[in-house]
C-alpha cells in the first residue's frame, strides 16, 4: 500500500503507532478509509476523514455511547483539522462477517436489538441534526428524484412531483412525529460486532455512528431487520422484536409495527435510488444488486395502511414496472 503521508506519519509516531504496520480495511459508500495498525501499543485503528467527511461527529457520538454504557470504539487520539482519528480496534467479527460465515442469526439479531434498546433508552445528546420528516423527504428526493428518477424516466421530474413526494413523506410519517431519541440511521451487521468478553448491551460493539440524528426509533429497528444488503430470515426479525420490546416494555407493539412500515417505507424508496447514485456518480454499479430487495421490502412497507399517502404519490407517477432499478444500470 502507499506509505502514509508525513502528517500522517508524525500523528502516529506521536501516538507511539509509529512502528505499526498499517493494513487497509475494506472501504465502505464513504470517502473514509481504515489502517488497522499492527505490532503498535494496542489495537487500533486509524481512521482517516478527508473533506467532506468530518471525524468530529463521530468522536463525539462515540464518547456519548461510552458514557451511556454501550460499545463503540474508544478515541485514542484525534486531528479534526487533518480529518484524523486513532481509534479502539474492536476486532474483525462484524455480525456481517459471523452472518456469511453460518452464524445463527437469531441470537445475533436479538444482541443487535438489546443493544439498540439500550441506545434508544440513553437520553440523546444536545444538539443532534433532525431526522424528521422534512429531513427524510430531502434525503430522499436527493437519491429518487436527482438520480433514480432521471435514469428511469430520461428527464428531471416537474415541481408538481417534488411538492408531491414532499407531501406524500409528510402526510405519511406525520403520525409518529411525537416520538424523538438518538437514531444511529445506519444500523445493520456490517455496522456491527460481536464482543465475547462483554455482558448485555455491551456486548455489541457499534460502529459507523456519525450521521447519528433525533428521530423516531422505528428508523433503526427498519435498518436492522429490513437490511437493504442481505435478507433477513423471519425468525432472525421476531428475535429481535422481541428482544427490543422486552428492554422497552412501555412501547406498543402495533403503533411500533405502524412506525416501521412508514419509515421502512422511506427508507427502502431513498436506498433503492442511492444504489443508482453510487453507480452513476461514484463509479459503484456493485451496489444495484441490492436494489431488488429494497424495491420488494419497499413493496411490502406500502401495504400497510400507515403508507397510504406515499403509496397513492408512487401509484400516480411510477407504474410498478418501473419500480426497479432503471433499464440503462440493470447491468451496469
Amino acid at each position: 500500500m502507499t506509505p502514509p503521508s508525513p502528517e500522517v506519519a508524525a500523528f502516529l509516531a506521536a501516538q507511539g503507532f509509529g512502528a505499526a504496520e498499517p493494513r487497509p480495511l475494506p472501504g465502505d459508500a464513504s470517502f473514509r478509509r481504515y489502517l488497522r495498525l499492527v505490532g503498535g501499543p494496542r489495537p487500533a485503528l486509524l481512521m482517516e476523514a478527508p473533506p467532506p467527511e468530518d471525524v468530529r461527529p463521530f468522536a463525539r457520538l462515540a464518547r456519548h455511547l461510552l458514557a451511556a454504557g454501550l460499545s463503540a470504539p474508544e478515541i485514542l487520539a484525534e486531528d479534526p483539522a487533518r480529518g484524523l482519528l486513532l481509534i479502539e480496534d474492536l476486532g474483525e467479527a462484524t455480525h456481517a462477517d459471523l452472518l456469511d460465515a453460518g452464524a445463527d442469526p437469531a441470537p445475533l439479531y436479538a444482541e443487535a436489538a438489546e443493544a439498540l434498546a439500550a441506545l434508544h433508552a440513553a437520553p440523546p445528546p444536545a444538539d443532534l441534526p433532525p431526522w424528521d420528516a422534512a429531513a427524510m423527504a430531502r434525503a430522499t428526493a436527493a437519491t429518487f428524484l436527482d438520480w433514480w428518477w432521471p435514469a428511469a424516466f430520461g428527464a428531471p421530474p416537474a415541481p408538481e412531483v417534488r411538492a408531491g413526494l414532499d407531501a406524500a413523506l409528510a402526510e405519511t410519517l406525520a403520525p409518529f412525529a411525537g416520538q424523538r431519541g438518538l437514531v444511529h440511521r445506519d444500523y445493520f451487521p456490517a455496522n456491527l460486532m460481536r464482543l465475547p468478553g462483554r455482558a448485555g448491551p455491551r456486548r455489541t460493539g457499534i460502529l459507523d455512528f456519525q450521521d447519528a440524528a433525533l428521530g423516531h426509533p422505528a428508523y433503526d429497528l427498519v435498518s436492522l431487520v429490513e437490511d437493504a444488503r442481505r435478507d433477513v430470515a423471519p425468525a432472525a426479525r421476531e428475535a429481535a422484536l422481541r428482544a427490543y420490546l422486552a428492554r422497552r416494555p412501555g412501547l406498543d407493539a402495533a403503533s411500533l409495527e405502524a412506525a416501521m412500515a412508514a419509515h421502512g417505507a422511506q427508507r427502502h424508496l431513498r436506498v433503492a435510488a442511492l444504489w443508482v447514485r453510487l453507480a452513476r456518480r461514484d463509479g459503484k454499479p456493485r451496489y444495484l444488486a441490492h436494489g431488488p430487495r429494497c424495491w420488494a421490502m419497499l413493496d411490502r412497507a406500502l401495504a400497510h395502511p400507515a403508507c397510504a399517502p406515499l403509496a397513492r404519490f408512487l401509484d400516480r407517477h411510477v407504474p410498478r414496472a418501473l419500480r426497479r432499478n432503471p433499464v440503462p444500470l440493470v447491468t451496469a
